[in-house]
């Protein structure tokens, strides 16, 4: 009898014990090919460098949208609390918050090194504020350079557009190449390929790092790509704001920390990408070309009349913030004051 007390005893220690701390699963999600796009490569490294820092977290980086969450549906599922944290470009949430757009707009951002001049702007709290109103919170920025590739014949100004068929990834950017006298569609990154195979578009505006993980130089015979450019993507690693709510004050300092140095990864990667599209869109036998001065002041001028115009227009929001962004971009030109 006494040894049946004794195990009764024993089993209700094991049942009132603490279990063992399981680590709180954090997925990232993105559409973008694995390892081959610095997208992807830039989440592994945040993951990597979270966990290096505490064990209490386990992050997973779901790429070519492996959850099954269409890229355009991704605000919603980080509002809802269906994925943790994304990296998710901006543009894709201006049906819902129509100032994103400034994230894409026309001959904006030049190139890698304007971009960086953001992160330290009250551009970047602008956006985090927009962000934390449609329920998210941006750790890492990650813009992406780019430019056109065609399969039928080169762009140079304006008028080279008309009669094309593109896609865009923003609405705005689209308008401008409309009044340019192009037809112009907007889908996500990874549904490019099947829209070129099927001969439904003749050309593509986009990031170096999709041109070169999906071999889009396969499906193309002219590109213009290099800086100035008329297209900058930006692609945040965001994360959901009920998530990092839950983290405690450490746990967030951990995040922006692993994020800082996300960032700096992301950068060193995008200085030498244009050299790398290049290269390999020679080797597939692409012909390569680069804006004169006056076809870019042609395309800045088409945006400025165009897309900036209607973005101004949105709201006393939109426009604070696209003229917040062009006086960081002047405070931060040599001799400018």
């Amino acid at each position: 009898m006494r040894s049946l007390h004794t195990v009764s005893a024993l089993l209700v220690i094991i049942h009132l014990a603490p279990s063992p701390s399981v680590a709180q699963e954090i997925r990232i999600s993105h559409q973008w090919a694995e390892h081959t796009d610095a997208r992807d490569r830039a989440a592994g490294v945040f993951v990597r460098e979270v966990e290096k820092r505490t064990r209490e977290l386990s992050l997973r980086v779901y790429p070519n949208s492996s959850l099954n969450i269409k890229p355009n549906d991704l605000l919603e599922a980080l509002q809802g609390e269906l994925v943790e944290m994304a990296i998710y470009p901006l543009v894709y949430a201006v049906s819902k918050a129509p100032e994103f757009s400034v994230a894409g707009l026309p001959a904006l951002v030049p190139n890698v090194a304007a971009a960086h001049a953001l992160k330290s702007s009250a551009v970047f709290l602008m956006l985090q504020s927009l962000a934390k109103d449609n329920g998210f919170r941006i750790l890492a920025l990650l813009w992406n350079p780019g430019g056109f590739l065609t399969k039928h014949r080169e762009i140079t100004g304006p008028t080279s557009v008309q009669g094309l068929r593109m896609r865009v990834s923003e609405p705005l950017f689209g308008l401008m190449l409309k009044h340019a006298g192009a037809s112009v569609t907007t889908m996500p990154s990874n549904e490019i390929v099947a829209a070129l195979q099927s001969g439904s578009l003749d050309s593509v505006v986009t990031t170096y790092e999709t041109m070169t993980s999906l071999k889009l130089y396969e499906l193309a015979k002219f590109a213009t790509v290099g800086s100035p450019s008329v297209f900058m993507g930006f692609s945040p690693l965001v994360i959901s704001l009920s998530t990092w709510r839950r983290l405690t004050l450490e746990q967030q300092a951990i995040f922006e920390e692993a994020a800082a140095i996300t960032d700096r990864y992301y950068e060193s990667e995008q200085l030498d990408i244009e050299g790398r599209t290049i290269a390999a869109l020679r080797s597939a036998g692409v012909s390569v070309r680069q804006l004169t001065k006056e076809e870019y002041l042609a395309w800045l001028q088409a945006a400025q009349q165009t897309a900036w115009l209607e973005y101004s227009r949105l709201n006393p929001q939109a426009s604070d913030l696209l003229f917040a962004l062009l006086r960081t971009f002047l405070d931060n030109v040599d001799g400018v004051k």
